[in-house]
């Protein structure tokens, strides 16, 4: 087993926590059909997954660290974007 680097480890969580939310952030502007925000979105996600990715490629104990914090990302994200309403706001009956 690979010696762990706590701040390393904790490097790739976070990035890959980020990368994960950015990522629903995206999915939401494109469902909304929002061109900037979209594009935005996807170009953050692009430079922060990078980090992630390069990290744990040497060494595959930093996997579960960007699993971990692909998990947390996307539960975050998804509560910051409300429970229940529909993407872009609630539905007008």
């Amino acid at each position: 087993m690979p010696h762990l680097d706590l701040l390393l480890a904790s490097g790739v969580l976070v990035s890959t926590a980020a990368t994960d939310a950015v990522y629903v952030l995206f999915n939401a502007a494109v469902s909304s059909r929002r061109r900037v925000p979209a594009a935005t979105w996807s170009s953050i996600w692009y430079l922060l997954s990078a980090f992630a990715v390069i990290s744990y490629t040497r060494h595959w104990i930093y996997v579960l660290f960007a699993a971990l914090g692909s998990w947390i990302g996307a539960y975050v994200s998804m509560t910051f974007l409300g429970r229940g309403e529909p993407i872009g706001g609630p539905k007008i009956s």
